[in-house]
């Protein structure tokens, strides 16, 4: 099976490092044109020269801070008054983490922001050229928290949740326009942002990072960490013609990990 996208146009947040640049990475080897987002330029500016452009892609970059709700809700309505997309992989850093207990207000709203409102923003004006060319593809980077939440995630867990509940009420409404909305169920992939927490771990608990690492690897039954093309792999799948009748799930990707199956 090979997987074209060949015209489709991409945008791609948290697109510097991780699960977001490898998204980015393979979409471009399927042949999309994909604009990048994310609130360094240095490093958007680096990414889109390491994409492949064999098929004569145009590649390019969108400055935003997701942190900043206000700010980036004015780039987003500048951007879509003067272009659209096909296809919107909703990606963003995650929240601080913390138990329930840790945090307040405060916390709460920033997290809203991040996850959810950004996501909803940006989805809410991508949609109306989706809708009128009968064909979109939106698509969610999430956590495996969803499903089964964590201790000390409790703003991820919780807005992560919503986002998906919201994307799966969309995925109703938009499907007679052939627009599909699915959620990923990320497990553990290796990155900067499992690596900084899996430290804070083992600095709570005044053991050795190896511990904790050993630890997470034993709880996932292939035995290792994901690798960031693989998610893009199934981004790719998504995004294509292939899984035009596939909508409104939530598919973990997380090497076997969540203990539930449903």
């Amino acid at each position: 099976m090979h997987i074209s996208l060949i015209g489709k146009k991409v945008l791609v947040g948290g697109a510097t490092a991780g699960i977001g640049k490898g998204i980015a990475t393979v979409l471009a080897s399927c042949g999309a044109d994909v604009i990048l987002m994310a609130r360094n330029e240095d490093k958007l500016q680096a990414v889109v020269k390491e994409l492949d452009t064999s098929e004569g892609q145009h590649h390019r970059y969108l400055l935003t801070d997701f942190n900043d709700y206000e700010a980036h809700k004015s780039t987003m309505k500048d951007f879509f008054a003067k272009e659209q997309v096909d296809i919107l992989i909703n990606n963003t850093n995650g929240p601080v983490a913390g138990n329930i207990f840790s945090k307040g207000e405060h916390d709460y709203q920033q997290a809203f922001d991040l996850l959810f409102q950004n996501a909803v923003w940006t989805t809410t004006l991508a949609i109306p050229h989706m809708r009128k060319q009968h064909f979109g593809r939106v698509i969610n980077v999430s956590s495996m928290t969803v499903k089964e939440p964590s201790a000390e995630l409790v703003l991820s867990n919780t807005m992560r949740t919503a986002l998906a509940s919201w994307s799966k009420s969309l995925a109703s409404e938009v499907a007679k326009d052939n627009i599909t909305v699915n959620t990923i169920l990320t497990g553990f992939f290796d990155t900067d942002r499992l690596q900084s927490l899996m430290q804070m771990q083992a600095d709570k608990r005044s053991v050795p990072f190896s511990d904790i690492k050993e630890a997470r690897l034993s709880a996932i039954p292939m035995g290792r960490l994901g690798k960031a093309e693989e998610y893009g792999n199934l981004v790719a799948f998504l995004a294509s013609d292939y899984s035009s009748f596939l909508t409104g799930t939530a598919i973990p990707l997380d090497g076997g990990a969540s203990i539930g199956f449903l």
